[in-house]
């Protein structure tokens, strides 16, 4: 029997997520994704259609309608995702996973307040007293480096800025203390100083609470200086798989096209290449 102590965190063999075709039969959108985690943070990179939110989103069970997900293995420690019972792939989802969705003005509910949303989440995965609900509300709001929580948990989602709700919605989803945190482009609506600060919370929380972190994103650049690994997906597959240190070293000649789509410094490149895509990439 396995020691639960020794297994990588998720373990992902041979996903596939596939949804109906409008001229029949099924089309694959991620086709045999492959990777194990464990307590890092490892980047998902890729355009968009690329298949790195269906594969983020299939990892929590959040596959939309008619989807259909398979795989080889689908682990999370000693759980298997894909055949545990309902009841338990919903206790998990929230509380020892959580994913951060990429734009707050679709994911908090328009009519609760801040702070009634992220109560909300703590009591469905540790029922507490109000009293302990509202304080630990105001901890998770101070994690995330809002500056008034008691102010901010009592406004609605339309009277805090683009910033501000992303905070809000990464305190909600690790307000129940995950072990893995999904975070799909959660810096792609910010600018830029507030991106920066954004992923710094995330990059402190990660190394406080020993979590392991998905960052789902198209920005390469972005993945390469926040990550310790980088998966570069294409047309539903993983094409590379590289530290994110080592990506000047890339082999695959997607990587190697968009690191080289890249602006630089110092030097004159107008026009900016464009990918040149072959058909045998998406093989």
């Amino acid at each position: 029997m396995s020691n639960p102590a020794r297994l990588p965190l998720l373990s992902v063999q041979d996903l596939r997520v596939a949804y109906p075709a409008r001229e029949g039969g099924m089309t694959e959108v991620v086709r045999g994704v492959s990777f194990t985690l464990g307590r890092e943070r490892l980047g998902i990179v890729g355009e968009s259609g690329s298949g790195k939110s269906q594969t983020g989103r299939a990892i929590v069970g959040l596959t939309a309608p008619g989807g259909v997900v398979s795989a080889a293995q689908l682990r999370f420690g000693d759980v298997d995702l894909l055949r545990c019972a309902p009841e338990q792939r919903q206790a998990l989802r929230g509380g020892r996973i959580a994913m951060v969705l990429q734009d707050p003005k679709y994911s908090l509910n328009p009519v609760m307040a801040i702070g009634a949303q992220i109560a909300e989440t703590l009591q469905a995965h540790q029922p507490c007293r109000a009293a302990q609900a509202r304080r630990q509300v105001l901890e998770a709001l101070a994690a995330v480096g809002i500056e008034d929580p008691a102010r901010v948990m009592k406004l609605y989602p339309h009277e805090v800025s683009g910033g501000m709700g992303q905070r809000a919605m990464i305190a909600m989803m690790l307000i129940a203390s995950p072990e893995l945190l999904i975070a799909d482009e959660p810096t792609s609506a910010l600018d830029v100083t507030v991106q920066l600060q954004v992923l710094g919370i995330l990059d402190r929380l990660v190394a406080e609470r020993g979590m392991g972190l998905i960052f789902i994103s198209h920005d390469l650049r972005l993945v390469s200086s926040f990550c310790d690994r980088v998966l570069v997906m294409y047309a539903g597959r993983v094409v590379e798989e590289i530290a994110a240190t080592e990506l000047h070293r890339a082999q695959h000649p997607y990587t190697q096209g968009l690191l080289n789509c890249l602006p630089q410094l110092g030097a004159s490149r107008h026009p900016l290449p464009t990918l040149d895509r072959k058909p045998e990439w998406a093989l």
